[in-house]
């Protein structure tokens, strides 16, 4: 069993080419369903980080390959899987 803030605390890693994508900050579920439908993980920060991100890594719950005690490991298109925040 495994908590969100658990999660929260585990690096993200692509399983393909090693990228570290960082480390999870939401969550979206569909709660008619109940399930958990992607894990969120901040984009590169634009220049030195001082005008925010703009762009999330949005990961399926199916890509997610294995959660380990320190990493989530997850087999994505990086560049696929890169877009613009919703929020």
């Amino acid at each position: 069993m495994v908590r969100i803030y658990d999660m929260k605390q585990k690096e993200v890693i692509n399983s393909g080419d090693g990228i570290r994508l960082g480390f999870i900050s939401d969550v979206e579920v569909d709660l008619d369903e109940g399930k958990l439908l992607k894990i969120i993980v901040p984009g590169p920060a634009k220049l030195f980080g001082m005008f925010g991100r703009g762009k999330e890594y949005q990961v399926p719950w199916d890509s997610i390959k294995k959660i380990g005690e320190d990493i989530i490991l997850v087999d994505v298109d990086v560049e696929k899987s890169l877009v613009d925040s919703e929020y």
